[in-house]
């Protein structure tokens, strides 16, 4: 069965995306289409979402699902005489959050995602820029990581630092275990001063191989046999230096960063 679903927001829609996301992965067997519509923030703009609306329940013959997070009280009255089935972020949480803290919420948007809190969002410039530097772990910059991912190529390192320091303000760097590293088993040159900073991520040997045939079909940086033999050779290495490691296979990024920031013990700056 396949139903529309629309997430709605006065700003980035990030909020109502998120929300909706998470319940609808619980669902299986069903197809969704996903239309975001972010920025409905005037009379106009919420004319054109519930013309939208009423366009998909006339189409599929059954309202779509439209999740919503939109502050304004005068926009979200109005999008809500769309023929769809609404889930509101406000309605849902904001109002009991009101009666149970006694307090009137600002009902100002953007507040999640918007520039309220400048250190927050420098917090997040300085993890990225990070990021960029700590590419493959130059040692000049080390001092700085909080974190340092280790793994085979294409382990899914560089997503896990990128998420780290968007979601999280963690200046994470990741590095690449050789060829040669992992024949003599050693740590890379230069991370020895770091190693409580050190974490691995391991990936199954057929996974690994899928995922490097995406990128170079047919090579032998893609060869089944030569993934199986790095991945035993890095949680070897892992296991010897006593490195902490995560298998990712089956993980998602959300997933990877979470627990790499609990099992390090790593102090988020962005909430």
């Amino acid at each position: 069965m396949r139903r529309t679903v629309f997430f709605i927001s006065g700003r980035t829609g990030i909020t109502a995306e998120t929300l909706g996301h998470g319940l609808l992965s619980q669902f299986e067997g069903m197809e969704f289409e996903q239309v975001p519509l972010p920025y409905v923030d005037t009379p106009e703009r919420a004319v054109a979402a519930c013309r939208r609306i009423d366009a998909a329940a006339e189409r599929d013959g059954v309202p779509p699902i439209v999740f919503s997070a939109l502050a304004d009280p005068v926009i979200r009255d109005r999008v809500r005489r769309a023929r769809g089935v609404f889930f509101d972020v406000f309605d849902t949480f904001i109002r009991p959050l009101e009666r149970e803290l006694g307090v009137r919420a600002l009902s100002a948007p953007g507040r999640s995602h918007g520039l309220v809190d400048y250190q927050a969002y420098m917090a997040r410039v300085d993890a990225i820029n990070y990021v960029q530097m700590g590419d493959e772990a130059d040692p000049r910059h080390l001092d700085r990581a909080d974190v340092v991912l280790l793994g085979v190529s294409r382990s899914g390192k560089t997503p896990a630092c990128v998420y780290l320091a968007l979601q999280f303000g963690i200046r994470a760097a990741n590095r690449t275990l050789t060829e040669a590293e992992l024949e003599a088993q050693r740590l890379p040159a230069g991370l020895e001063p770091y190693r409580d900073r050190l974490f691995g991520l391991t990936v199954r040997p057929e996974r690994l191989a899928e995922i490097r045939a995406g990128r170079a079909p047919g090579s032998p940086y893609a060869d089944a046999e030569r993934c199986r033999r790095e991945v035993e050779a890095a949680e070897t290495l892992f296991c010897n230096e006593g490195i902490p490691c995560l298998d990712v296979t089956c993980m998602s990024v959300e997933e990877i960063a979470s627990t790499v920031i609990e099992a390090r013990g790593l102090r988020r700056r962005l909430y």
